[in-house]
């Protein structure tokens, strides 16, 4: 039996709890609550110190030059926690992930376009955060790897499935998904408060996350990252937690 669907998306659920925030329900056309407060400055503990050193650092490594904005990372949200759905538990985590076979599945049950163009856009060996969503903490808790670029998701002909689509033909299936494997946890759990508060320093500076989809386009269960996105993050595994 495959394991249930890694996230419904037709807008991905809204995580559930974020500090100073209320909890959002989780339907699929509702908005990201928490994640769309307007915030005139960054929470205590600011990230702008922070974000200096990282571009000086990084200015030193490549001569100052800045790279092209293009998308090589991904962002793959994912519920840690059980959840119904049609009757199916849609939960499956990262220790779910590290108990597949070859630490390896497929990334199937994705129902929303732009995010199905994400997954069709994937190659071969690019490396992805596994973001928990829609639970008590969300935030980064791994890296994966994409081991076979985008196929039919065949969830879309199970009618016992939650995520049949019966308007989806064998002939030209709408819908995709790709294989991952499991690379490695990130050294600490990366909240998101904790990103957030980069992001709001990022978006007055000019910071790498100034135009991140974690906070523009939120309720996207795949989502793609710059280089300089997927970089900066990745540093944060490095720091004591604020």
């Amino acid at each position: 039996m495959p394991w249930p669907s890694r996230k419904r998306d037709k807008g991905a659920v809204a995580d559930k709890k974020e500090p100073d925030a209320k909890i959002a329900k989780t339907k699929e056309e509702t908005l990201d609550k928490e994640e769309e407060e307007k915030s005139t400055k960054p929470p205590a503990g600011s990230s702008k110190s922070g974000w200096k050193n990282w571009k000086k650092a990084k200015e030193s490594d490549s001569g100052g030059e800045e790279s092209k904005i293009t998308y090589c990372h991904w962002l793959l949200k994912s519920e840690p926690e059980s959840r119904l759905e049609k009757g199916v538990d849609v939960k499956f985590s990262i220790d779910d992930l590290k108990a597949q076979p070859n630490q390896t599945t497929f990334w199937d049950g994705v129902r929303n376009y732009q995010a199905r163009n994400f997954l069709r856009a994937m190659k071969l060996g690019q490396q992805a955060f596994f973001y928990h969503s829609n639970c008590k903490e969300p935030g980064i808790v791994g890296i994966v790897k994409i081991v076979k670029e985008a196929y039919p998701d065949h969830t879309q002909f199970d009618q016992k499935d939650p995520h049949y689509d019966s308007s989806s033909r064998k002939e030209n299936p709408k819908w995709s998904m790709v294989d991952v494997q499991f690379v490695r946890m990130t050294k600490r759990f990366i909240p998101l408060s904790e990103i957030k508060a980069h992001y709001l320093a990022h978006k007055a500076d000019g910071g790498p996350l100034k135009n991140m989809m974690l906070f523009t386009r939120q309720r996207l269960s795949i989502q793609p990252l710059t280089k300089e996105e997927f970089d900066f993050v990745l540093s944060l595994e490095e720091e004591k937690p604020h």
